[in-house]
């Protein structure tokens, strides 16, 4: 909850129960509270910005005006002769709980939600591209000469003296609202509030100059999922010397728009067969390649002169959630320039095989518990045989040396920041996201750190085995 908002709904609770409990209520007292409630509620509109789950705390401030009305009213004075009933009390008051408890839920249920301050030593910078394939035609449309073009956002470093605007999580939080509201089925009002939440990036400032160049990180996300998704991630990684490129798979992400006017929503297809998931990843996999291709002619020159020659082109690795996960895998199997890669849940879909002795490269599995042993809870012997494939294809994910972590009480989605937007979806999966956050992101920046910073292991090898939240193995060599 929002500070004006939290302060919109304790005064006007407070002044709820004054007038309940307390013996006299004056006009000027009434006038002054209502113009309190007034200012507290015009400066929380102005500065944070009215959302309708505020409505029952906004509408408490009548309360004093209607009181102010009703004593003006030629038969106020009759009433006040006749003393309500106890009775009557009890049940105002009871009721005035209820809608007061209602005033706080339901903001507190469906939140304008914040990220964690990134730890590193940096700021974080943020900009936004569109790049187009003009050697591939878009395979999503049928218009003849539709090219593939993605919308594409870079973190970064930045100077420790840099100012600018705060970056929106979002650039429209109502487009993504929207996307949630055709993919899940929700009324997108219970998204609206994401128009309103912040990241701890600053737009457009200059990148750091501590260091001469950065590794780079490529991010993809989740199937349906969108490049924004991972920002709890994303921001503490930047935060620690890193340059980001977050890719919207276009027509397989919750909505990509661009600056044409050009509104795009996920698209849903044959995806749902193995199949058609291996083919897709293909798609994918050049859109990786092409946004690589375009980070080295940025790295050579950069039109606002801002990342020329600041990419660390000869470290670069790539990590993803679920979807992303999987293209993460396969770009480290079949392209050079992935020096290490990070796959967070994903189900490792694609035409490469992890084979036997592992991949030959830094490779961490993250996954959590529920979906890693999602196999036992299958009832149906038909789905099970046709899922062997698919069970198959970790059988050497942590050959020649690699890591697998398992978090406990964790869910498919508790890599994204999906959850953030209610606790009811922590609360029904049993996740603790102030608990699985961090060990994600101290994970990703020990293995990033070492193998493409050649800084020492802090926790990977330190910590093989079972723990209280998560169990971490590695393979022989």
């Amino acid at each position: 909850m929002r500070n004006l908002e939290a302060i919109v709904i304790l005064w006007n609770i407070g002044v709820l129960g004054w007038i309940l409990v307390g013996k006299e209520k004056k006009e000027r007292g009434l006038m002054i509270s209502l113009g309190i409630s007034v200012i507290f509620i015009l400066l929380q509109g102005i500065l944070e910005g009215m959302r309708w789950q505020l409505i029952p705390a906004y509408a408490l401030a009548v309360v004093p005006l209607y009181i102010l009305v009703r004593a003006r009213l030629p038969w106020s004075k009759q009433q006040k002769k006749t003393s309500p009933s106890l009775i009557k009390k009890i049940i105002g008051i009871m009721a005035a709980v209820i809608y007061a408890f209602g005033a706080v839920v339901l903001p507190v249920l469906l939140p304008v939600f914040t990220f964690s301050e990134p730890t590193g030593i940096y700021k974080v910078g943020t900009t936004s591209y569109e790049w187009t394939d003009e050697t591939r035609e878009e395979t999503y449309t049928t218009k003849a000469g539709d090219k593939r073009k993605l919308k594409i956002q870079i973190w970064y470093p930045a100077k420790k003296d840099s100012k600018g605007n705060i970056s929106p999580y979002v650039q429209d939080g109502a487009l993504l609202a929207e996307g949630y509201h055709r993919l899940l089925g929700l009324p997108k009002q219970l998204f609206n509030s994401i128009r309103y939440v912040k990241t701890h990036s600053l737009e457009n400032v200059d990148i750091s100059d501590q260091e001469a160049s950065y590794p780079v990180l490529i991010f993809s996300h989740g199937f349906n999922g969108h490049k924004n998704q991972n920002t709890f991630q994303i921001e503490e990684i930047a935060s620690h010397g890193y340059i980001v490129v977050g890719i919207d798979h276009t027509y397989n992400s919750t909505v990509s728009s661009f600056s044409d006017g050009t509104v795009v929503y996920f698209t849903p297809g044959l995806d749902g067969k193995v199949e058609m998931m291996d083919q897709t990843n293909e798609i994918w996999l050049e859109d990786v390649n092409f946004v690589l291709d375009q980070v080295e002619k940025l790295n050579a020159h950069d039109p606002d002169h801002r990342f020329t020659g600041r990419m660390d082109l000869q470290r670069i690795g790539m990590f993803g959630h679920s979807f992303g996960g999987a293209t993460s895998t396969q770009m480290l199997m079949s392209d050079d320039r992935i020096k290490a890669a990070l796959n967070m849940d994903g189900v490792l879909y694609g035409k490469l095989r992890v084979p036997e002795g592992g991949i030959n490269k830094p490779f961490l599995m993250m996954s959590a518990d529920q979906s890693r042993y999602f196999e036992q809870y299958i009832q149906d012997p038909a789905l099970t045989a046709s899922l062997t494939d698919l069970f198959k294809r970790y059988d050497h994910i942590t050959d020649g040396g690699n890591y697998w972590l398992t978090l406990r009480n964790m869910s498919h989605m508790g890599f994204s920041d999906l959850y953030l937007t209610s606790p009811l979806f922590e609360w029904m999966g049993g996740i603790n996201l102030k608990k699985s956050y961090p060990i994600i992101n101290a994970y990703t920046l020990d293995f990033f750190n070492h193998f493409l910073k050649q800084e020492p292991l802090k926790l990977l090898d330190q910590n093989i085995g079972e723990h209280t939240l998560f169990t971490l193995e590695k393979g022989e060599k």
